[in-house]
């Protein structure tokens, strides 16, 4: 494993480099979590969830690969995230001036590429934000492991559920399932049965989820995101709510079936609000974004009108068509067959088979 994660570092400070090279840029500096993680196979440099930097960065030039931290973080991440590749440069944490002249001195006054650009520095290259959503074969048995845990705290979590129970609670041990399973609830989403038909993005409130109850996922792990949507319903589902889950499967289904290499975002944006405007739902595209590629970050590129980037093979996406009162949510992997992997499937979860595949269905209890 700490060879595959070597190699795999190796790989991309070569297309690093070699991107330096064709843009005449002297350094990469890259200070957000998700290239952090991408850049380092997997390393974390999160300690506050709510932020999107971190406590260290990358900087890589033409002959070395530095991590940039403090006194604090440094033995931690040398310990337990980082692997081989990288010397570490560690700066007192109350002088962070001591950071930048090390990145001045480096760099030799030259020409400096990051992720997030100050005025002195330049925007990252599109060919190092494509090549980051198009996954190794290292990066996808990360990811396959942190989409079976996922699933597996989602399928726990709204087994246990009780209708008493509230939102909170519902978010709560949702997040604690998945913290149990070493990943970070980047996001619980959590409505019961009043609020569901009323949002889109229902976050959790201190009232009863009552007779059923939609939990969301956006789950961290290697800095890769597993995306799932799920519901729980006590008693029978109303004819009603299970004829509009049949739709938003059916919805989904005209994505997935496009979901092949070389075909652009928009065109699945497109076949989803034709799926929608066919079945009687003219505005619902309009009422909540339909998802897109993910990987590093939750959602890389959400699909819209004007996303004309095609997707490729190794690319991963989360589609989450929506109804008033029905979602559906899961993670995919585009193989090299142009099949679809489901990174996010519990064989627990209960399910039924459209347009070849399993997609799953409200759980009764």
């Amino acid at each position: 494993m700490i060879n595959s994660l070597n190699q795999e570092v190796n790989f991309k400070l070569e297309f690093i480099r070699k991107t330096l090279t064709e843009t005449g840029t002297s350094a990469l500096r890259l200070r957000g979590n998700d290239w952090f993680s991408w850049a380092t196979a997997g390393a974390s440099n999160t300690v506050l969830l709510a932020t999107e930097t971190g406590v260290a960065e990358v900087l890589i030039t033409a002959e070395n690969a530095f991590i940039l931290t403090d006194e604090i973080e440094a033995q931690r991440l040398q310990d337990e995230e980082l692997p081989a590749n990288f010397q570490m440069h560690i700066y007192p944490w109350a002088d962070v001036s001591q950071r930048e002249s090390f990145v001045k001195e480096m760099t030799a006054g030259g020409k400096v590429m990051s992720d997030r650009p100050t005025v002195q520095e330049r925007a990252i290259d599109p060919s190092l934000r494509s090549r980051k959503q198009i996954m190794m074969s290292s990066e996808l048995e990360r990811y396959r492991e942190v989409g079976r845990l996922a699933s597996e705290a989602m399928t726990e979590v709204l087994t246990a559920a009780k209708p008493t129970w509230t939102e909170y609670q519902l978010a709560g041990a949702g997040a604690e399932a998945l913290w149990a399973r070493g990943l970070h609830p980047a996001l619980t989403l959590a409505a019961g049965e009043r609020r569901l038909p009323l949002y889109r993005h229902a976050t959790p409130t201190g009232e009863q989820i009552g007779k059923q109850a939609m939990l969301v996922f956006c789950a961290r792990g290697s800095g890769l995101y597993a995306n799932l949507t799920r519901f729980v319903c006590f008693g029978s589902l109303k004819k009603q709510d299970a004829e509009l889950h049949e739709k938003v499967r059916e919805i989904e289904a005209a994505a997935l079936d496009l979901c092949q290499p070389g075909v652009s975002l928009n065109a699945v944006y497109y076949a989803l609000k034709i799926a929608y405007e066919e079945r009687g739902y003219p505005q619902a595209i309009r009422e909540h974004h339909q998802g897109g590629t993910t990987g590093y970050l939750a959602r890389e590129i959400v699909a819209n009108p004007g996303t004309s980037q095609m997707l490729a093979e190794n690319t991963v996406v989360a589609w989450n068509p929506s109804l008033s009162g029905a979602k559906i949510e899961d993670t995919f992997a585009i193989c090299s067959n142009g099949n679809l992997e489901n990174l996010t499937f519990d064989r627990a979860w209960p399910s039924v088979e459209v347009a070849g595949r399993l997609r799953p269905v409200p759980q009764i209890v």
